[in-house]
């Protein structure tokens, strides 16, 4: 294994980060709500009477973001390396993952952890643990 020191950028990361934790942090404090994408996208699905404008504007925001920085900003280059069958499998199985482990990986894993949830401790070793074990099939068994 090496690292690409081309496209190795801890301060931009490190940023992100920072942003990302102080807006989950800002949104449960302001609204008492976790910043958990699926569970916000699944109350669209069961709408609730009053609880739909913030969950439509959360996820226009998670839209609008990098078209706007696109504006400013060069956006990088995406390489998807997988068929639409696998890309549609994918997303099928990280929703039922979602719905089973009663959240995603923002909800338990920056939200959950920063609140020292023993439930979210245990999802997001799952999903890690879970993830190590596809790559290493993906690219060192099946190939």
């Amino acid at each position: 294994m090496t690292i690409d020191w081309v496209h190795f950028t801890p301060q931009a990361a490190l940023a992100g980060g920072v942003l990302i934790g102080l807006a989950a942090a800002a949104f449960i404090l302001l609204n008492g709500r976790i910043a958990g994408i699926s569970g916000i996208l699944g109350g669209l699905l069961r709408p609730v009477r009053g609880d739909i404008g913030w969950r439509v504007a959360f996820l226009a925001g998670l839209i609008a973001a990098p078209i706007v920085y696109g504006l400013f900003a060069t956006l990088p280059e995406v390489t998807v390396d997988a068929g639409a069958g696998t890309l549609v499998a994918a997303g099928l199985l990280v929703g039922v993952g979602t719905r089973y482990g009663a959240g995603c990986t923002s909800g338990h894993g920056v939200c959950g952890i920063s609140r020292m949830s023993p439930r979210s401790l245990v999802a997001t070793a799952a999903f890690m643990f879970a993830g190590f074990v596809t790559v290493y099939l993906v690219r060192h068994v099946l190939n």
